[in-house]
C-alpha cells in the first residue's frame, strides 16, 4: 500500500498537473493510447492490413504515440521492479542460493530439509525426472509447431520462442523467491515486450506471442510449484499431484479456449464498451490493456517510444533506479539490526505495487487494503487462534463462492441480457466520469467538456 499511495497520490498528480510530457492532453488514468491531438490512436492508419506490421511512412505522417501519465509511469516502475528484484535476491538470498546450488549431496539436502520433507521422503517416491523431461519436449515441440506452422501467422520465429523460454527459466528463481516471501509476483510482461520489441519491431502478434511464452511460462511454473507445496504440506503423493496437475491443465486449457471462442462468436460487440449496453459485463478490461500493450510494444515498438525517437526516453532510467534501490535498505539492515521496521521494507514490492492497474482501479486497492487490515492485523493480533484456524479456509471458500456465483449469474441472468440492478459496487470504475477527460485547453473529446 505504501507504493500504491506514493504512485497514485504523489508521483502521478505531480507529473500530471505539471503537464509532464503533455500529460493534460490525455486522461490521467487509462490504458488507452493517444495521438498528439488527444484522440484515441488510430491504429488502422499505421498498420498494414495484409502483412499486419507497421507502415513506417504512414506512422511518420500521422503522430507519435502518447500514453496517459499513469500508464507511462507504470511501465517505468515495471522496469524498476524487475531490476530491483534481481538486486534484492542477490543481496538478501544470494549466499543461500549459491550454497544450496553448489552443495547438492544428501547430507546437505538433509541439512535444509524439515519434518515435512523427511516424512514425504520416507513414505512416497519422488516424481521421476524423465516425466518432466517428456512434458518439456512435448510442450516445446507443440510450441514450435504453433509459431512455425499455420503459415507463420503468429509472426514469431523459432529463435524467438527459445529466447522467451530462456527468459522464463532465468527469472523463475528470483521471482519465485520474492513470491515465496511476500505472496506477490513480479511480472515479466514488460521486459518480454521490451526485448522482442527491440529485436523484432513492428510485429504485434510476434510481440504478444513472445510475451505469452516468456511471461506465462514462468507464471505457470510458479503456480505449479505452489500447488506442489500445498500437496507437500498435506502429504499428498508427489506422483498423484503431478498427474492431477497434468490432467487439470489439459482440461482447463481446453475449456478456456472453447469458452473464449464461443463468447467471441456469440456476444455482440464484446470487448467494445462504447457499443455495449449499460451494465454489460463484457467490457474486457484485461484484454483492453493487452491490446494497447500490443500497439505500444509490437506495432510502434520501444525504439519509437522509449528513446529520443519517441516521447518517453527518460523511462529507461528506471532500470538504474530499480537496480540501486535495494542497496540502501540492505546497508541499513546490516548497520542497524535491532531496528525491526527496516526488515519490513521490501523495495521490489513497493515498486510493483500498482502492477495490477489500470485493470484494477483505486477502489479495488482500498477494498483489498481494508480486508487485509481487518484479517491480517486486527484479527491476527486479537484473535490469533481463530485466524490460524479459519482465515485460509474462509479465503478459499470466498474464492469458490465467487466462481460458482459467476456461473449461476451468467446462465440465469446475463445469458438473457439481464445484468441486474445498477449500484455503486457493481460499477467497474472509480466513480469519477470526468477522469476519462483531458484538462488541456482546446482538446475536444466526445463526452468531455472543452476547457
Amino acid at each position: 500500500m505504501v507504493g500504491f499511495i506514493l504512485v497514485m497520490y504523489v508521483l502521478v498528480p505531480i507529473a500530471y498537473w505539471s503537464n509532464f510530457r503533455e500529460a493534460k492532453r490525455f486522461p490521467i488514468f487509462t490504458s488507452h493510447t493517444f495521438d498528439e491531438d488527444g484522440q484515441i490512436f488510430n491504429i488502422t492508419r499505421v498498420l498494414n492490413e495484409k502483412t499486419f506490421d507497421l507502415n513506417l511512412t504512414e506512422y511518420e505522417k500521422y503522430s507519435k504515440l502518447y500514453l496517459s501519465i499513469f500508464f507511462a509511469f507504470l511501465y517505468g516502475l515495471s522496469f524498476a521492479s524487475l531490476t530491483a528484484t534481481l538486486t534484492h535476491v542477490a543481496l538478501f538470498d544470494g549466499k543461500n542460493i549459491i550454497k544450496m546450488w553448489k552443495k547438492t549431496t544428501t547430507a546437505v539436502k538433509d541439512e535444509f530439509s524439515d519434518v515435512h520433507t523427511r516424512i514425504m521422503k520416507k513414505n512416497y517416491a519422488v516424481v521421476p525426472q524423465w516425466w518432466f523431461t517428456v512434458i518439456l519436449v512435448i510442450s516445446l515441440a507443440l510450441s514450435l509447431l504453433a509459431v512455425e506452422g499455420f503459415d507463420r501467422q503468429l509472426q514469431l520465429p523459432w529463435w524467438g520462442l527459445l529466447l522467451a523460454c530462456f527468459i522464463a527459466l532465468i527469472f523463475t528463481l528470483p521471482v519465485g523467491v520474492v513470491q515465496a516471501t511476500t505472496n506477490m509476483q513480479i511480472g515479466l510482461n514488460v521486459i518480454t515486450e521490451l526485448v522482442i520489441g527491440y529485436m523484432y519491431p513492428g510485429k504485434p502478434l510476434a510481440n504478444v506471442a513472445f510475451k505469452t511464452y516468456g511471461y506465462i511460462s514462468m507464471t505457470q511454473a510458479l503456480s505449479f510449484l505452489g500447488d506442489f507445496k500445498i500437496g507437500h504440506y498435506m502429504k499428498i503423493p508427489p506422483k498423484s499431484m503431478f498427474i492431477v496437475q497434468l490432467v487439470g491443465t489439459v482440461v482447463s486449457s481446453t475449456v478456456y479456449f472453447a469458452t473464449a471462442w464461443w463468447l467471441l462468436s456469440s456476444v455482440e460487440n464484446i470487448c467494445n464498451p462504447d457499443l455495449l449496453p449499460d451494465g454489460s459485463p463484457w467490457t474486457c478490461p484485461g484484454s483492453d490493456v493487452f491490446y494497447n500493450a500490443s500497439i505500444i510494444w509490437g506495432v510502434v515498438g520501444p525504439l519509437r517510444m522509449f528513446t529520443d525517437k519517441g516521447v518517453y526516453p527518460e523511462q529507461n532510467w528506471w532500470f538504474l533506479v530499480g537496480f540501486l534501490a535495494p542497496i540502501p535498505k540492505w546497508f541499513l539492515e546490516r548497520k542497524f539490526p535491532e531496528k525491526k521496521w527496516i526488515k519490513l521494507i521490501h523495495i521490489p514490492l513497493i515498486l510493483s505495487a500498482t502492477a495490477s492497474m489500470p485493470t484494477a482501479k483505486t477502489v479495488h486497492y482500498w477494498s483489498w487494503a481494508s480486508v487485509g487490515f481487518i484479517f491480517n492485523y486486527i484479527i491476527y493480533r486479537r484473535y490469533k487462534g481463530w485466524w490460524a484456524k479459519h482465515t485460509y479456509i474462509l479465503s478459499a471458500a470466498l474464492d469458490a463462492g465467487v466462481a460458482f456465483l459467476g456461473v449461476i449469474l451468467y446462465f440465469s441472468l446475463q445469458s438473457k441480457d439481464i445484468y441486474g440492478p445498477a449500484w455503486w459496487g457493481a460499477d467497474n470504475s472509480d466513480h469519477c466520469p470526468l477522469a476519462k477527460c483531458p484538462t488541456a485547453p482546446g482538446i475536444k473529446v466526445k463526452g468531455c467538456p472543452v476547457l
